[in-house]
């Protein structure tokens, strides 16, 4: 079969697509490949935005390739010229009908799945949700497990198939919490307390970053994340508070100190270290933050001492 020019050079444009696609380059686009039922619907809303939009890309990238081509300039061009021609009521509802109906269904779909995703709604789920408050440092993640009472550094390990719920704050500039194969990303922030719930589906080890830009060692704020089993996670919690010191408050005012760390542990931290961490930029956006004084009795709560940025010092 002899093929035109035009299909030749269609096919050397389409070729590095599919032998791309063919190589498997595609896993190593890990948002693509979600471990969690966060990430999992923000796949394919991604996948259901991406097809509905190219309904209308595609074609138009090549008409207009093909219209480029057809009618240059050149000798002995066979192409119909009509500049008289101004209007066609079948072309008007194709190139404006089409359009609107994928706006108006990405619209729906982008209305429904905002709601559905929202960051801070509890993840519905027969297993009891866990607590993990995350403090982005100069250039460092702190993790602490109010519920366990341990703290890690770099290093974050929660039970496979249960729901997280994320306190994120910062004692540092700026930064966002992110681990691409459970869900999107937080922002976290110096006198905030925002919450995000998320939840790993499947056992195995995901990479986490900082995913905005704080300096110098900004490249160093990664942490390894580690989906386990429930008794796994347990033993886990217990070789930690029986092997690993304690974080005191002078120990926390070192690590608030721009460096890098490595992999560290602590067997406990001091009390409400996370409220005084966030109020002593600010006390009055605290998003839903857990401040351990729930389960408590009143009286009980009035007679504790409050927490003070001035306990803290920078």
């Amino acid at each position: 079969m002899k093929l035109s020019k035009a299909y030749k050079r269609l096919a050397l444009v389409a070729m590095p697509i599919v032998l791309l696609l063919m190589t498997g380059c595609t896993n190593n686009i890990i948002v693509l490949d979600p471990k969690g039922p966060i990430a999992e619907q923000q796949r394919d809303l991604m996948v259901i935005s991406t097809i509905l939009g190219s309904i209308v890309v595609v074609p138009v990238l090549i008409m207009t390739a093909v219209i480029i081509w057809r009618y240059r300039d050149r000798e002995g061009r066979k192409a119909a010229y009509t500049p008289r021609w101004e209007h066609s009521t079948k072309l008007e509802i194709i190139w404006w009908g089409i359009p609107i109906i994928i706006i108006l269904a990405l619209g729906v779909i982008t209305v429904k799945g905002t709601y559905a995703l929202e960051p801070s709604k509890p993840l519905e789920s027969e297993q009891k949700e866990i607590t993990v408050q995350v403090t982005s440092l100069n250039w460092k993640w702190l993790f602490q497990y109010p519920e366990q009472g341990i703290a890690t550094i770099n290093e974050l390990k929660i039970p496979n198939g249960v729901p997280v719920r994320f306190e994120i704050t910062a004692d540092s500039p700026m930064n966002s919490f992110w681990i691409p194969q459970l869900g999107g990303q937080m922002y976290a922030m110096s006198g905030m307390a925002m919450t995000l719930y998320l939840q790993a589906d499947e056992e195995g080890e995901y990479w986490g970053s900082g995913a905005n830009f704080t300096g110098r060692h900004f490249a160093d704020m990664y942490f390894d994340v580690e989906s386990m089993s429930q008794e796994e996670f347990d033993q886990w919690v217990d070789e930690i508070k029986a092997t690993s010191p304690a974080l005191t408050l002078d120990g926390y005012k070192k690590l608030v100190e721009p460096s890098t760390s490595q992999v560290l542990a602590f067997s406990s931290f001091p009390d409400q270290l996370f409220e005084m961490t966030v109020t002593k930029y600010a006390t009055s956006h605290n998003h839903g933050l857990s401040t351990g004084k729930q389960d408590k009795p009143q009286g009980q709560q009035e007679e504790e001492e409050e927490p003070s940025m001035d306990h803290m010092g920078h």
